[in-house]
């Protein structure tokens, strides 16, 4: 995440759901200044929860059928997080309502850039993104990949976008959705990961209190190793495997058991599903 004070220009959000709130957050963060803040959802109830916070003006297209147009007139970045399906009606309906020069960022699993650029004005770019969710604690991971029409300013300010909620990777379109099966499912993997080390923790006898202090702080605490020291995550690991020891052991049977062969096809397997997903399936 970058430590130099960011300034941005009006943002508009379409469809303010829990990515979108998190990149809010971090727009609001001390040492970010926006120019303005603007939120589209569908009930009243839902844009309540941003109604009132100060640089930010909350729509509620329920009750103004003119909300995501109104939202977007006058903005230069404006992030379309609304379901994947909505999006082709979506850009139909606020594409005469861009400023020329606007940049539009993508977070609609699934949804190519030639999509969006096949529908919205050639006046406009496009940013395809691929956040995760631990964005909503300032520490995610996004890849960006600009359109045919983006230029480096334009893509520029969809990375600093970004890099308020965490760390910001710039690529080809075409790495978007590898890129989703590490970093974008990557933290279910880790839930996973620590779902069956709490069980087996559970299994030996320990609490289920004991076992998840050990094993989220066990996590947690690798992780913060790593980030503090900058070693290899084979010399850390190296560490901790003294020869013919226990950790020694068991990594052997993670070995027999082909644990990275499963990591390789389970990766596969969700590229494989972005592939479908953006083919309509």
């Amino acid at each position: 995440m970058s430590e130099s004070p960011t300034t941005l220009p009006v943002v508009a959000f379409l469809g303010a759901g829990s990515m979108a709130g998190a990149i809010i957050a971090g727009l609001t963060r001390p040492g970010v200044e926006v120019e303005g803040i603007r939120t589209t959802n569908r009930s009243a109830e839902a844009a309540a929860a941003y109604a009132g916070r100060d640089g930010i003006t909350a729509y509620a297209t329920d009750e103004d059928a003119d909300a995501n147009r109104s939202a977007v007139a006058g903005a230069k970045l404006v992030v379309v997080a609304v379901k994947p399906a909505m999006v082709p009606d979506l850009l139909r309906e606020i594409a005469g309502s861009l400023d020329e020069g606007a940049v539009v960022v993508s977070v609609a699993a699934g949804v190519t850039l030639d999509t969006f650029e096949s529908i919205l004005p050639a006046h406009v770019s496009v940013v395809r993104s691929m956040p995760n969710t631990p964005a909503l604690v300032g520490r995610g991971v996004t890849g960006v990949a600009g359109g045919s029409r983006t230029g480096e300013e334009d893509l520029a300010l969809a990375v600093a976008l970004f890099e308020t909620v965490g760390e910001v990777i710039v690529l080809p379109e075409s790495q978007i959705d590898a890129l989703s099966a590490i970093s974008g499912s990557g933290p279910a993997y880790v839930f996973f990961l620590i779902e069956q080390l709490t069980a087996t923790a559970v299994n030996l006898g320990f609490t289920p209190e004991q076992a998840a202090l050990m094993v989220q702080g066990t996590f947690r605490g690798a992780s913060e190793l790593l980030a503090a020291t900058g070693e290899e995550p084979a010399e850390l690991r190296r560490r901790v495997t003294s020869p013919k020891g226990t950790t020694e052991r068991a990594i052997a049977v993670f070995e027999t058991a082909g644990f990275g062969q499963t990591f390789d096809s389970a990766t596969a397997a969700a590229i494989a599903r972005a592939a479908e997903l953006a083919a309509g399936k």
